[in-house]
């Protein structure tokens, strides 16, 4: 039975009020628009943590499903007018599937060799999309501008329905996460990640509950790039498909706290606000500065913070404690 810590509880309901109230006092559109992209990355990081957190297996591969979100819900809206409510499930649908049929092969390797199965994987999609006539190849694809509203999700006079969006889409990825955190499935991802041959002479079967784990970690995956879309208006091979992405997805975890339910909320607050405020600083003559803050943030948490910020914070808490004693001790 699920236990519900009631501190806990109140925690998340207060950072969620707070959460709702916040574009409503922030009201520039160059600042709402920024906490969006906060959003957007804290949903695809909780989403890669399902995987890669829980279930150890680190994917490097990730823009493969976010860019099938992507593209399916723009290619079911313009061939057939499907509401890109239904499309953005759609893409999920299709992520998942394509996901179960690359796992099955690829979770045969393991560690680095699983990582670079997953970078070769996206690699091959990308070109394929590349030099795909019927998804406009390298020329990319856009939505119309013609209908407005909540139906067609398009609006064009306010920043602020895109921000409930995605807060709704990162609640539901949370929530998801949550129950699986704390239901059966969650113990066998752990037990797969810390004792994989355990597990094994347990009964878990390691392949099936790792497919379980990609199946839903790319359909959330691929709802935050159907969102993308939506919220761009145009999409190409270069913007949800590129190597970049899935590192920054994988970074957006690992810096925050891969494991941790809000780990990569936190994460993505840290790593798109340093990204966002680097490109202001530098502008056009720092192409390239987010793969080199990339790179530095991998090497800072590999060495000082394997942990991630979290683990920073539960460090921190553990001591303080001892830290009051002792200066106690010495008054």
């Amino acid at each position: 039975m699920t236990t519900i810590h009631l501190p806990k509880t109140v925690g998340a309901l207060a950072l969620l009020g707070f959460a709702l109230l916040l574009p409503l006092v922030i009201q520039d559109p160059a600042r709402q628009n920024f906490l969006i992209l906060i959003l957007m990355g804290a949903q695809l990081g909780v989403a890669w943590n399902i995987i890669g957190g829980y279930a150890g297996q680190v994917s490097l591969g990730h823009a493969v499903f976010y860019g099938i979100g992507a593209y399916t819900s723009t290619m079911l809206s313009l061939k057939l007018g499907l509401s890109p409510w239904l499309g953005m499930l759609a893409g999920g649908v299709v992520a998942s599937a394509f996901s179960v049929a690359m796992g099955w092969p690829c979770f045969r390797l393991k560690g680095h060799y699983f990582a670079m199965a997953t970078i070769a994987v996206a690699e091959i999609v990308q070109v394929l999309v590349t030099n795909s006539e019927t998804l406009e190849g390298a020329v990319g694809l856009s939505l119309p501008m013609g209908n407005t509203g909540v139906a067609a999700m398009v609006f064009s006079t306010s920043k602020l329905p895109y921000y409930y969006i995605i807060l709704g889409l990162l609640v539901v990825t949370v929530l998801a996460s949550w129950a699986i955190e704390r239901s059966h499935i969650g113990y066998y991802f752990r037990a797969i990640k810390d004792e994989p041959e355990a597990a094994r002479a347990l009964g878990v079967s390691l392949t099936r509950y790792k497919l379980v784990a990609i199946a839903v970690s790319s359909f959330f995956t691929a709802m935050g790039g159907s969102f993308y879309a939506q919220k761009e208006m145009f999409i190409d091979p270069g913007s949800v498909l590129a190597t970049g992405v899935s590192i920054k997805i994988a970074l957006i975890a690992i810096l925050g706290g891969v494991g941790t339910l809000l780990g990569p909320v936190l994460g993505a607050g840290i790593l798109i606000t340093i990204e966002e405020y680097s490109r202001v600083l530098f502008g056009s003559t720092g192409s390239g500065t987010d793969m080199i803050i990339y790179a530095l943030m991998i090497i800072l948490v590999a060495v000082y913070s394997p942990a991630g910020v979290m683990g920073l914070l539960h460090e921190l808490r553990r001591r303080i404690p001892s830290l009051r004693a002792k200066a106690e001790v010495r008054a």
